[in-house]
């Protein structure tokens, strides 16, 4: 059975007077399927090539915090607000995390449709306003966030989702916010980490630093255990440097997990029984 639902584009509008733009993400509100999420691309190349001048850093942290956002407000709606009246309204929904301005990154008006899928159909409209503009070698790895959408999905399935929220670990020198975690006696957090990256060097370098970020937060008054939704390298070349990643993470001095994708699955089910045996 379809269900409607409206979708907007964003934008990065680089001069007003002239009009030109690279179009950077999708949000999709289907209200009776209760679903409100959003795609937005972290590669700045195209802008870079089309605009010059373009701060990289800045940019990803932007279409990061956009898209952490709307996922945000989309579980909020499930549980705290009705799906009736204005909060049918995409543009009134997306001006509660990118207010109307004359801003440089602005949402299209909306368009609109019908689907089965809401998670598909976004998917579908990411690539069809955003990817295949880019430039095959713009999109050589996988970032984080696209690695935690494997996992993301089969715990939405299990409705488990809801039951997890971000957590920011403070210790005396650092602190860091996991995107999702749950309370079990300790903190239980849960953080895709992509090494679906180009160089070996960049894979190493990425478990170095996370070694070193577990390492300033053990001091923390806030016991937790970290599981690693681990992104695996497509190259062949790199599943050597993959291994060694692990070890190097496997030096960790806390308890801690890893998942990989092919366990995105099971992951999801077995979290879920003991969310159900918590709530007993």
């Amino acid at each position: 059975m379809k269900t409607p639902y409206t979708f907007s584009v964003l934008k990065y509008v680089h001069d007003p007077v002239t009009l030109e733009f690279a179009n950077i993400g999708v949000a999709l509100y289907a209200p009776e399927a209760k679903y409100l999420s959003a795609l937005c691309t972290p590669h700045y190349g195209r802008l870079s090539k089309m605009f010059a001048r373009v701060d990289g850093e800045h940019f990803r942290q932007l279409t990061r915090y956009l898209q952490d956002q709307i996922d945000v407000l989309g579980q909020r709606l499930l549980t705290e607000l009705p799906f009736d009246g204005p909060a049918r309204d995409i543009q009134l929904l997306l001006a509660k995390v990118l207010p109307r301005d004359d801003s440089a990154i602005q949402f299209s008006p909306a368009g609109a449709g019908l689907t089965s899928d809401p998670e598909r159909t976004l998917n579908e409209l990411y690539q069809r306003f955003v990817e295949r503009y880019a430039a095959p070698a713009e999109y050589p790895s996988r970032n984080d966030e696209e690695v935690w959408r494997v996992f993301k999905k089969p715990l939405e399935e299990r409705h488990v989702i809801r039951c997890l929220k971000p957590k920011r670990i403070v210790a005396p020198n650092y602190d860091y916010e996991f995107k999702t975690a749950r309370k079990n006696e300790i903190w239980h957090a849960y953080e895709p980490v992509s090494f679906d990256l180009v160089e070996a060097s960049s894979i190493l370098d990425k478990a170095n630093t996370w070694l070193g970020r577990i390492g300033s937060l053990i001091d923390s008054r806030d016991k937790f255990k970290p599981y690693f939704l681990l992104g695996s390298p497509r190259e062949e070349k790199l599943r050597t440097p993959f291994v060694k990643a692990q070890n190097i993470l496997h030096k960790m001095p806390c308890d801690h997990e890893f998942v990989q994708e092919n366990e995105a699955e099971d992951f999801a089910e077995e979290l879920k029984k003991e969310v159900e045996e918590q709530n007993a």
